[in-house]
């Protein structure tokens, strides 16, 4: 009888689901159209600035396309100003993430404490892309510099940057919505353990 009512239940709690995924992903695709190209200039924005730093290199501009975000990288030096433009294509890294929000979505009714599981799962997305776009320019910008003997040649530190991005390009963003989903489940999911019943004799 328990297993019954059980198997019951969780295919309710499936059906469920699949209804909030799909209601997601229609809700979530429309809205991040409408929000995707201010995201990546944040985004590109507040890399740019670490990726300036790390490379001594001034920021002098950031401008907002369709799908693209252009910055402007200059520093001054007796022969003259170099500039270094640089274009991030928002949609390479940001692909996934209607279906990333409508996945975490469908798991609110198999997690526990989802404020923070959400908030957590918000920041890990942010922060991959984070990654993507710091890791792409520091690797662009390194190869420009060095090409204009601006830098010393470090096949470590460009091999550095390249592997990172490459990573993150290549299985982290293709993963992303699977592998949010799985820490989310995993580090929240709910207790289903069955209290056990006392017969009596």
């Amino acid at each position: 009888m328990q297993n019954t009512q059980k198997k019951l239940r969780d295919k309710s709690l499936i059906f469920k689901s699949v209804i909030v995924f799909l209601s997601a992903y229609l809700i979530s695709l429309f809205l991040w159209i409408q929000i995707k190209d201010s995201y990546g200039y944040v985004l590109t924005s507040v890399a740019s600035k670490f990726v300036g730093k790390l490379k001594d290199l001034k920021v002098d501009n950031i401008r907002e396309g369709k799908d693209t975000v252009f910055v402007s990288f200059s520093r001054s030096m007796r022969q003259g100003d170099i500039v270094i433009d640089l274009a991030f294509k928002t949609s390479s890294y940001t692909y996934n993430v209607p279906l990333t929000f409508s996945i975490m979505a469908s798991l609110c009714l198999f997690i526990t404490r989802r404020r923070r599981a959400y908030a957590e799962a918000s920041l890990l997305l942010i922060f991959v892309h984070f990654i993507y776009v710091f890791f792409l320019g520091a690797e662009q910008l390194t190869v420009m510099l060095i090409e204009r003997d601006i830098e010393v040649m470090s096949k470590a530190r460009l091999f550095v940057y390249q592997l990172v991005w490459v990573f993150t390009d290549s299985l982290l963003l293709r993963c992303e919505p699977f592998l949010i989903g799985f820490y989310m489940y995993i580090r929240y999911r709910k207790d289903n353990s069955v209290t056990p019943v006392l017969l009596k004799p």
